[in-house]
């Protein structure tokens, strides 16, 4: 069995493969502060939990944006695992042929999307990936990693809005009936989520008029896709598990 972690800044994904099956996955927040004993028995128990026999699993892959964490995890997944984690790093097989200026700067969160998306789609395709910072990447028909864009995700424009402005209030993210707001919070969700649709999609035109193909794919991922998509008229699919399935399918290509 594969056990597979995307470390983001706000959230860790973590699953657990049997060959092509993905038997559990588990989300929680990302804690910088956690030891490596922290993390490896909190996974143990995760293990426990579903019965999965921690024996059995013989291989680990990572993914992380929060370089700081890196080496607690690998300590973690050494002692409590019992194997060799492999990192989503510079050098590591991909499939994908990444344009960047300077590939090293692309997020290992972002080419594990790409290397899934591409497997499973085709391409072209454009990603839209719903994390804490919202990314949108660009892959050409050949696999080509054109690049992107990133711009704050909609949590963070939420809290932006509350925490500098004296008399707004603190709201949870919704999709309001209508666009005119009768009161203070139903205006303020109003704007962040239309607001929010309004820009993905744009964005997602303008990435097409300069990919310049026919049939381009938008995949959505991450915590707020599936409520994006329901008034995003650019969104094609939304894959919740994007990022682990290119876990395990970059993690097969370099065993």
């Amino acid at each position: 069995m594969l056990f597979v972690m995307d470390i983001g800044n706000t959230n860790m994904v973590m699953g657990v493969y049997d060959r092509d099956n993905l038997l559990f996955n588990w989300r929680l927040g990302t804690d910088r502060e956690k030891t490596s004993d922290e993390i490896g028995i909190l996974v143990l128990e995760l293990l426990k939990y579903e019965k999965i026999n921690v024996g059995k699993i013989g291989a680990a892959i990572v993914a992380s944006v929060v370089p700081p964490i890196n080496n607690t995890v690998e300590n973690s997944i050494l002692r409590y695992l019992k194997v060799q984690p492999l990192f989503v790093e510079p050098g590591i097989k991909t499939g994908i042929n990444i344009k960047l200026e300077n590939p090293r700067e692309l997020g290992a969160d972002r080419i594990v999307n790409a290397v899934a998306a591409y497997e499973i789609y085709g391409g072209p395709l454009i990603i839209i990936d719903f994390g804490t910072a919202t990314t949108f990447c660009a892959i050409t028909s050949k696999g080509e990693y054109l690049g992107g864009a990133i711009c704050p995700g909609i949590q963070i424009s939420s809290e932006a809005l509350f925490h500098r402005t004296a008399k707004l209030p603190k709201i949870d993210i919704a999709k309001p009936r209508n666009v005119i707001g009768k009161n203070t919070i139903h205006a303020m969700q109003s704007g962040i989520f239309f607001g929010y649709v309004g820009q993905v999609d744009y964005i997602v035109r303008r990435v097409k008029e300069e990919i310049m193909e026919e049939g381009i794919k938008v995949i959505a991922t991450g915590g707020m896709a599936n409520l994006i998509a329901t008034e995003s008229c650019e969104i094609d699919k939304v894959n919740g598990l994007l990022t682990l399935e290119g876990l395990k399918i970059i993690y097969e290509r370099n065993k």
